[in-house]
C-alpha cells in the first residue's frame, strides 16, 4: 500500500480498527454466546465470525492465488463450515486469532502489491457472466464484507444485550 496515499491509509487504518472492535466483542463470548443469532434462519454469532475469516483467506488465497500456507488454505475451508447453520463453531480465542492472522495475511499482501499489481485483474463467472475483477475490487469487497457481517454481529450482540462497542 503507498503510504503517501493519506485516503488509502486513513481507508485501511479505520478497516484495522474496525476489526479491532470486532475482536474485542468476541473474545469474551463463551460457547453458549457464541451460538445466539437474530432468528433461527440466520447465522450465529459465531457462524459470522467464522465466515469473515473464511472470507477473508478464500478470496485472496484462492481467488488471488497468494500463498498464504497451510493456515490460509484451513482457514479458507471455514468457509463451507460458514454456510452452515449449525456448524460447529471454534471457542472465541480461536476467531480472534482466525481475525489476527487472516489481517496480518492481507495487511502483508497490501504492503507488497504496487498500484500496477491493484489494477490487475483476475477472471471470474459471475451469475453466468464473465467479469475480470481486479485486485483492488476484491479488497474492497472482503472490507465491505467485514463491514456488512460486522454489523450482524453487533445487532444479534445487541439483541442479546451482550457488549458491542462497534463505531459508528
Amino acid at each position: 500500500m503507498a503510504e503517501d496515499n493519506f485516503t488509502l491509509t486513513t481507508f485501511y487504518t479505520s478497516w484495522k480498527t474496525y476489526q479491532e472492535h470486532i475482536k474485542e466483542a468476541l473474545a469474551p463470548l463463551t460457547a453458549e454466546q457464541l451460538v445466539l443469532r437474530a432468528a433461527p434462519h440466520l447465522r450465529s454469532i459465531g457462524e459470522n465470525a467464522l465466515h469473515i475469516i473464511a472470507c477473508r483467506a478464500s478470496w485472496f488465497t484462492e481467488f488471488l492465488n497468494e500463498d498464504g500456507g497451510e493456515e490460509m488454505k484451513t482457514y479458507a475451508g471455514w468457509n463451507e463450515e460458514a454456510l452452515t447453520l449449525g456448524a460447529s463453531i471454534p471457542a472465541a480465542a480461536e476467531l480472534v486469532q482466525g481475525l489476527d492472522r487472516t489481517w496480518q495475511f492481507m495487511e502483508d499482501c497490501l504492503a507488497r502489491w504496487s498500484p500496477a499489481d491493484m489494477r490487475q485483474t483476475f477472471p471470474d463467472d459471475w451469475e453466468g457472466n464473465h467479469v475480470d475483477l481486479s485486485r483492488a475490487w476484491v479488497v474492497w469487497h472482503v472490507m465491505e464484507h467485514d463491514l456488512h457481517h460486522g454489523g450482524e454481529l453487533s445487532l444479534i450482540l445487541g439483541i442479546h444485550r451482550l457488549p458491542a462497542n462497534f463505531p459508528g
